[in-house]
């Protein structure tokens, strides 16, 4: 990262650092939810500018903290079964990691950017955040924003189907403790203070623990162990955050076999530091160089010793002992022209690599250097083998750079237009033009028409490129996917209702996928074989019923068969009912059925689950204008239910049954 850090070292010469993360406007209450606020979130995401949900040129969903703690879901990937287009599950590999579903497609190779304060989570191994990144607690958060579709033009590479961006608390002071079902505690703390000269600093820590519910007549639990900690604060132009977390996640399902034996920890250090100046009154520029370093450690059951006759060592497990690094400068410039043209640009210059590529096996070889299944290569358990020579190629730098501009240009006041693109190059990978094109028509005061048009890319990461495994060997040749979508969005919003239909196209080309080596299919690697498209509707309302009562809701329906099943239809509803020192929300996720046949001559049966309703919801008690008791239930009545997978053998997954928990919330100054 040598050339990078000089480039940076001359930016700080040259001009002061700027500020990234959106701070909150005022100390937000956490005990003043109305349906007023519900309509009157804000979001930048979609253009790098304060927008409305009229005038934002993007499908988006945003949700504030309030909302966030009365749908009574503890991770924030649990937020994406709410919002129109997404859904999120546990799936192959990793199963208690969340897995995105998002507008048909179920790929599991990092189609959706999640970024926390503006960084990106994303990383270049396996692409996904939430491997590396699997638990981010609500009690951190503040507001988290979607877009639902392309996202490159301004954010790049993953930002591919959505991209959602997690915005921690800066102006809070609160505690938190809970106790919940199987073994659940939790507890978290925000920390606040206002110091002289617009300084101010802050820190968010979270923690949650349980031992998890059995599974397979108590041969595996899903046990969790999570921390979170993010540490900030800002003095004048000048601001900066340090953030850690480790999650733990054994046991359940790890390389698409489960065993108490399976093994898997994340551990996560960020950094950012930014600078705003403003060089006029029009102009003002944001200079951010952020670091994160992802680390693994992973290993699961491939095989049992009887059915390797085995008779002096255990079973084989094997996984990822890896880590990545991620250096990046960005800057961002805002620039009023007139009072009706508005531009947006920046570059950004960034040193990824994967730096370790070790492996935890049980079994190895010291003299061939090698994974060799026999009893006098037993290493008596887990072990970490980093000199491990088949991982070598995966020790690769993703150096890239990129530049982008946006114009916001307002025709009249009813007719505006936002134009964009970004150019992406990865070195000695691939390179990507993303072009965006959108125009917001207001008819009336309530009624608000968009047409859209925007196209993203997802490059491919390490695994894909360079894995030298039994199963699978890269494919260095591979050019990234790409997607153009156009959408059709009707919105209306008046002061006792909010709803958006949105119709969309993705055609989607050069999707990367494995495809057999040879005639057995023993083998495999990777190819830019598979295109489709996938086209469909959906709706998101907020209408309010009374002075006391409202209702959220979000419905989704393809018009294509959804790949690798993932779901075609469903729907998420929220019902708040709140009068003076009770609050109670109920909601419910529904999800069609999915029918998937099993390959011709499969000894396994076609895998079918029915459609089913989650009931869950939150029961707040307000003891004084400062501290209240919350009820929590996720899966109130343990719907017994499995999601497709399709590397698993039989393609069940099964998902988590009933958490009931009790909290005690306390704001203090």
């Amino acid at each position: 990262m040598k050339n990078l850090s000089a480039l940076i070292k001359v930016a700080l010469f040259i001009t002061p650092l700027t500020a990234v993360a959106e701070q909150e406007a005022t100390s937000s209450d956490l005990y003043q939810l109305s349906f007023e606020e519900l309509l009157n979130v804000n979001v930048s995401i979609a253009t790098k500018t304060d927008e409305t949900r009229a005038s934002v040129p993007s499908s988006i969903t945003v949700f504030n903290s309030e909302q966030i703690n009365s749908l009574g879901v503890d991770n924030v990937y649990d937020l994406m079964n709410f919002v129109p287009g997404f859904q999120s599950t546990r799936g192959d590999w990793v199963g208690a990691v969340p897995k995105e579903h998002t507008r048909g497609v179920y790929l599991d190779t990092g189609h959706v950017l999640v970024m926390i304060d503006g960084q990106r989570l994303n990383e270049s191994s396996f692409g996904k955040a939430s491997v590396y990144t699997p638990f981010i607690p609500i009690d951190i958060v503040y507001k988290v924003e979607f877009i639902r579709g392309p996202g490159s033009a301004l954010y790049g590479s993953n930002a591919f189907l959505g991209v959602m961006n997690v915005i921690t608390k800066k102006q809070s002071n609160q505690l938190s403790i809970g106790y919940a079902e199987h073994g659940g505690v939790q507890a978290a703390i925000n920390l606040s203070t206002q110091l002289a000269d617009e300084s101010e600093l802050y820190a968010n820590v979270g923690f949650n623990k349980r031992s998890g519910e059995d599974y397979f007549s108590g041969t595996v639990k899903d046990p969790l162990e999570s921390l979170f900690i993010t540490v900030g604060g800002k003095a004048q132009a000048l601001s900066w955050q340090i953030r850690y977390n480790r999650t733990q996640l054994d046991e359940f399902l790890n390389l698409a076999r489960y065993s108490r034996e399976n093994e898997h920890k994340s551990e996560n250090y960020a950094a950012i530091l930014a600078y705003q100046s403003q060089l006029s009154e029009r102009l003002k520029l944001t200079h951010t160089v952020s670091f994160i370093e992802h680390n693994i450690d992973s290993a699961g059951l491939i095989v049992t010793a009887d059915e390797i006759g085995i008779t002096q060592g255990g079973d084989f497990l094997v996984g990822p002992a890896w880590q990545s690094k991620d250096l990046t400068y960005n800057l961002d410039g805002d620039f009023e022209q007139s009072n009706t043209l508005h531009w947006n640009f920046g570059i950004e210059l960034s040193e990824e690599e994967q730096s370790k590529a070790g492996v935890r096996t049980t079994y190895y070889d010291q003299t061939v250097g090698d994974i060799v299944i026999y009893n006098r290569n037993y290493l008596g358990g887990v072990r970490t083998i980093m000199e491990y020579a088949p991982f070598y190629p995966l020790l690769q730098d993703f150096d890239s750079y990129a530049g982008y501009v946006q114009s916001k240009y307002l025709f009249n006041d009813r007719l505006s237009m936002f134009a964009g693109v970004r150019y992406d190059e990865v070195k000695d990978i691939d390179d990507k033009l993303s072009p965006r094109l959108a125009f917001v028509y207001s008819y009336n005061s309530v009624n608000t028409l968009k047409l859209q048009y925007g196209e993203s890319f997802r490059t491919p990461v390490s695994n894909e490129l360079n894995s030298n495994d039994d199963v699978t060997t890269g494919n260095s040749n591979l050019t990234s996917e790409y997607v153009k979508t156009t959408e059709l969005v009707w919105h209306y919003q008046d002061e006792s209702k909010q709803f958006d239909v949105v119709l969309f196209d993705n055609e989607l080309e050069d999707f990367i996928n494995l495809v057999p080596i040879d005639d057995e299919q023993a083998e495999f690697t990777f190819d830019n074989v598979f295109e489709t498209s996938m086209q469909g509707i959906e709706i998101n309302a907020n209408i309010n019923l009374s002075s006391t009562t409202w209702v959220q809701a979000a419905y989704t329906q393809l018009f294509d068969e959804p790949l690798n099943g993932s779901f075609k239809k469903f729907s998420a509803l929220a019902f708040t009912y709140k009068k003076e020192s009770v609050e109670v929300t109920l909601n419910a996720i529904w999800r069609d059925s999915t029918f998937m046949s099993a390959p011709p001559e499969s000894p396994i049966d076609d895998f079918e689950q029915p459609s089913y309703y989650l009931i869950g919801g939150t029961a707040s008690f307000h003891l004084d204008d400062s501290a209240k008791i919350q009820l929590k239930a996720e899966n109130l009545f343990d719907k017994k239910f499995t999601v497709f997978d399709p590397r698993l053998i039989d393609g069940h997954v099964p998902q988590q049954g009933r958490n009931l928990s009790i909290q005690y919330i306390k704001n203090f100054n």
